[in-house]
C-alpha cells in the first residue's frame, strides 16, 4: 500500500523521566531529505500521543515507534504465564496495562516493578536471565535473516533494554485504539494514517552499515545514501536518538514504496497479527 504522503519515525525508547530528551522525531515525504520535527524541543510522552493524533487527521501519514507492541505470547501461549485474568490478544493487553498503571505521562515501570515483578529479569538476584527473556515470531523471523536478536519485553536492565519503553507504549496504543489504525492488529484503509512498529537496525543493514549508533551528520548521510535517500540538511552533529529517527523515516519510506510484501510479510498470520504484532520491515 503506497497511499502515506509522508513516512514519520519516533524515537521513543530513549525516553526517561517526565520530558524526555531521548524522544526524537523525524518525517521523510516525496524525494526529500528526511527532517526533524522540533529538533530543540524535549518532548513529553502524552505530548507526543496529542501531536500524532492531531497529525493523523491533517494526512495519511505511517507513524513508526520503535518499541514492542506486544510481548511474546505464541510460544507460551500466555503474556504472564500463571497470572489470573491476563488477555490473550494485543487490544486486550494494552488495556490491561493501562488500567494497572498510575504512572505519570504514560510511564509503565510499576507494572514491570510492582504489579508483575515475577516475570520480569531485574538483576542476576531473579535467577538465570535465560529463564526470563522470550521472543516473538517476528524476532524469530528477523534472526532467520541474518539480523541481530532485538531485545525482550521482560527484560527491563541494561543500556539496550527497551522493556519499561514498551510497556508505556501499550499505554500509548491503548489511548490510540480506535482513532488510528495499528498495525498489523487492524487492516490498513486506503486513505487513513496507520502506526507500525520500527527498528532502527533493519534500515541501517538495508543501508550496508552494521548497526553501530550514528552521532554524525557524516555517519548519518551514508546511511541515507545507502537508503537511496538525499543527505539531511542539518546544522549541527546529531545525537544517535535524532540520527535513528531520521534514518528509519527515509527506510519507512523505502520499504512501504518498493516492497510489495511490506504489509503482508512472510510468517505474519492473523494469530500473530493480533497476539504479538510485528515489525515493520521484517519481510
Amino acid at each position: 500500500m503506497r497511499h502515506f504522503a509522508r513516512f514519520v519515525a519516533i524515537d521513543w525508547s530513549g525516553a526517561k523521566g517526565r520530558r524526555h530528551k531521548g524522544i526524537a522525531i523525524a518525517e521523510a515525504r516525496g524525494d526529500a531529505p528526511p527532517r526533524l520535527i522540533r529538533a530543540g524541543h524535549v518532548w513529553s510522552r502524552e505530548e507526543v500521543l496529542a501531536w500524532l493524533l492531531r497529525e493523523a487527521g491533517r494526512e495519511p501519514t505511517l507513524f513508526g515507534f520503535d518499541f514492542s507492541f506486544a510481548p511474546p505470547i505464541v510460544e507460551r501461549g500466555e503474556y504472564l504465564p500463571g497470572e489470573h485474568g491476563v488477555p490473550k490478544t494485543a487490544r486486550e493487553f494494552w488495556a490491561y496495562v493501562d488500567s494497572r498503571c498510575g504512572d505519570e505521562d504514560l510511564g509503565a515501570a510499576s507494572f514491570l516493578e510492582f504489579a508483575h515483578r515475577k516475570h520480569f529479569y531485574f538483576g542476576i538476584a531473579d535467577g538465570v536471565k535465560a529463564d526470563f527473556v522470550r521472543f516473538r515470531q517476528c524476532d524469530a523471523r528477523l534472526n532467520a535473516q541474518g539480523g541481530r536478536k532485538t531485545a525482550s519485553a521482560y527484560d527491563p536492565i541494561g543500556a539496550a533494554q527497551v522493556a519499561k519503553a514498551s510497556f508505556s507504549g501499550m499505554r500509548l496504543l491503548h489511548r490510540l485504539d480506535g482513532k488510528v489504525a495499528i498495525w498489523p492488529m487492524d487492516p490498513l484503509s486506503d486513505c487513513g494514517s496507520a502506526v507500525v512498529e520500527i527498528y532502527t537496525r533493519i534500515y541501517l543493514r538495508r543501508a550496508g552499515l552494521t548497526g553501530v549508533k550514528l552521532r554524525s551528520r557524516a555517519a548519518l548521510n551514508l546511511a541515507l545514501e545507502g537508503l537511496g535517500s538525499p543527505p539531511a540538511r542539518l546544522r549541527f552533529e546529531p545525537n544517535d536518538h535524532q540520527t535513528d529517527a531520521l534514518v528509519t523515516a527515509a527506510g519507512m519510506r523505502l520499504v512501504a514504496t518498493t516492497e510489495p510484501r511490506a504489509f503482508a510479510p512472510e510468517g505474519l498470520t492473523s494469530e500473530i497479527a493480533r497476539a504479538e504484532g510485528w515489525t515493520f520491515g521484517v519481510l
